[in-house]
């Protein structure tokens, strides 16, 4: 007997609106010095990462945080959930997707017009916020950049808009596990690279872990 050619699976794909969210922390007021947009890492949900930034003084600072879209289970009770900003399958598509989120969170913020402008990546974070950077010409006063890798296609090019007033700090902690994999030498060098002489080093005692005080230190 004989058999139809096996059909393989076809991928296809569509356009649609979707809601997105991000969470607050204090007002913006007249009195306003600094806003922050702070992206967390992978596990987090933003509401809870805001909980880091509480420490800074409420009627100077205000902060912005983004949420990452792909929610799921951290464990499997089925109890709390974090979220991922990108994975790599389809890293492009997802960050396009991402940029169309962040142009209208930026315009519904009206951050053009931010006193001073802090952008803050942790981890997973950090690839996000240098593409947002790079693919959208962003000029932040302070670009903070905590435990986390600089994407491999981004090259000096990409940051050249930046102002010679712009500041990059970025965290790394001695014992952090992630070190090791990401290749420790690449990791800096490639911020090295990307960044030039404005990029600041900060070594920390301790893991992957995000330590509050630094930033407090670094406000």
């Amino acid at each position: 007997m004989s058999h139809s050619p096996r059909i393989l699976p076809t991928e296809h794909r569509i356009q649609c609106l979707q809601s997105c969210s991000y969470s607050r922390l204090n007002n913006f007021t007249p009195v306003t010095k600094k806003i922050w947009v702070v992206f967390h890492g992978i596990g987090y949900l933003s509401r809870y990462f805001l909980k880091h930034f509480a420490q800074l003084n409420p009627d100077e600072n205000y902060i912005l945080a983004p949420q990452a879209p792909a929610l799921y289970y951290l464990n499997n009770k089925y109890t709390h959930v974090g979220a991922s900003w990108l994975t790599k399958e389809e890293t492009e598509i997802h960050m396009e997707n991402l940029l169309s989120y962040l142009d209208v969170f930026w315009e519904t913020e009206g951050l053009e017009r931010a006193p001073k402008l802090i952008l803050f990546g942790y981890s997973q974070g950090v690839s996000v916020v240098t593409r947002w950077i790079a693919r959208r010409k962003l000029t932040p006063n302070h670009l903070m950049l905590y435990a986390g890798k600089i994407p491999s296609e981004l090259v000096p090019e990409n940051f050249e808009h930046l102002t010679d007033k712009t500041r990059v700090t970025a965290f790394y902690g001695t014992q952090d596990p992630y070190l090791e994999q990401w290749n420790k030498r690449e990791l800096q060098s490639q911020a090295q690279k990307v960044f030039g002489q404005r990029l600041v080093w900060h070594a920390y005692q301790g893991g992957h872990e995000l330590q509050d005080a630094l930033i407090l230190d670094q406000d």
